[in-house]
């Protein structure tokens, strides 16, 4: 057995094992309490090195998940293997009655799983498996005679299937379709002298999912190549089910069910618009641009009663700008002249609002591509700073610090048989 056929059982046995779990959650912030948590943009670890760009990159080296379009891009005698685990601190702070309180937390866990593999001459396929949303929070209050205890937890995933195409010289196209799945919890402890309650909304989600993506690429001139990149999810409303269960902690009573019912109908996803550029100089220097939009405002999120305040779940338009740049001196030469350096940057209105409030996010990035001696192999290092505070009014502010380590083992495809 040759040391393709090993990397590749080994990754599909780890996609089957990521499959039959849920991936772990390494979400940490109160803001992930309102609608379906904190939502992931698919970006890979280089990716997330420059501001999580994607959109309009295409390369043969690398697992570009955002735009399925890029699969094409592979040639006919690689194999890909990408996985990628981060850790992250958070920091929060607030005002309340005039006391400025804060904290600290940490966690981590693993990020995405996924492999790449030509198809024919001209297309490409993808398999992996990635979050679409997470939630991850702990905190507290006091109220009359006790206090209430708030804490939530949860993944839902996408296991993918991509397909890409390549019809002429510098265009294709792709989809990738999606099995979304997962379980969302958002408790609340109610802690008095007389008992302890828990009020725990659940939300189980089945379903599938579609992205479609385009890209463009052309020469300029013999030094400077521009790709253009489209991507498109559509509006869909979630198949599941969602319901609230109350306990009365340390009695001996049965369990209140309110509320059970299917989540089809009422609870939806809108679609999602995207745009990316690429420059790239000299195969050594590469600039990109995205944007993206998904009109949060209209989609459909029903309440329980006795779980949800009126407006708490009331979502804003949402939108990211980001920018990132990427640059190796050299493809030959010493080491330190064949290491990518990485950096960029991104701000974001999130989809979520808090108390009419609308959540602003900054960051910015940067890493390193470490390539593995006497093979193409990538170890993917990358740096996070990200701030996020609600607007006008100011309440939890959060800075994250995050560390992701990705590796993109790139192999020969059957490269021995060919040879025979």
């Amino acid at each position: 057995m040759n040391r393709l056929s090993i990397s590749i059982i080994a990754a599909i046995t780890w996609l089957l094992g990521c499959a039959g779990a849920s991936a772990q959650n390494s979400e940490i912030s109160p803001y992930s309490r309102f609608g379906y948590g904190a939502l992931s943009d698919h970006a890979n670890a280089s990716q997330k090195a420059m501001g999580g760009v994607g959109l309009a990159s295409r390369s043969g080296e690398a697992i570009n998940f955002m735009n399925p379009a890029s699969y094409a891009a592979i040639d006919s005698v690689t194999f890909l293997f990408d996985i990628a685990a981060s850790v992250k601190t958070l920091s929060t702070s607030e005002t309340r009655d005039g006391v400025r309180k804060s904290g600290k937390d940490f966690t981590g866990g693993l990020d995405y799983v996924a492999l790449q593999f030509p198809m024919t001459r001209y297309g490409g396929m993808a398999i992996g498996m990635v979050p679409y949303s997470q939630v991850g929070y702990k905190f507290g209050d006091e109220i009359a005679n006790g206090t209430n205890e708030y804490q939530g937890s949860g993944t839902l995933n996408e296991l993918f299937v991509g397909l890409a195409a390549r019809p002429f010289k510098g265009f294709s196209i792709g989809l990738n379709v999606s099995y979304m799945f997962g379980t969302l919890l958002n408790d609340t402890y109610i802690y008095s002298s007389a008992a302890t309650s828990l009020f725990e909304r659940v939300m189980e989600v089945r379903d599938y999912n579609l992205r479609l993506g385009a890209q463009y690429g052309f020469n300029v001139n013999h030094d400077n190549e521009v790709t253009l990149g489209v991507i498109y999810s559509p509006r869909k409303s979630f198949h599941g089910h969602s319901y609230g269960v109350k306990y009365d902690v340390g009695q001996d009573t049965a369990n209140d069910t309110i509320g059970y019912g299917t989540m089809k109908g009422n609870y939806d996803m809108p679609e999602t618009w995207g745009a990316g550029i690429s420059w790239k100089w000299r195969k050594s220097l590469t600039v990109e641009a995205d944007f993206t939009y998904q009109p949060w405002k209209d989609a459909k999120y029903h309440l329980i009663d006795g779980f949800d305040n009126a407006g708490a779940n009331s979502f804003d338009n949402r939108w990211k700008a980001a920018v990132g740049a990427e640059y190796q001196p050299a493809l030959r030469g010493s080491y330190l002249r064949r290491v990518r350096y990485r950096l960029g940057g991104y701000c974001s209105n999130d989809y979520m609002m808090v108390g009419g409030n609308s959540v602003r996010e900054y960051g910015l990035s940067l890493g390193l591509g470490l390539p593995a001696p006497s093979t193409k192999t990538m170890l993917n290092l990358t740096v996070e700073y990200r701030h996020r505070e609600a607007h006008p009014a100011k309440l939890v502010a959060e800075n994250y610090f995050q560390f992701t380590l990705g590796i993109n083992v790139n192999e020969l495809w059957f490269w021995q048989n060919k040879l025979r």
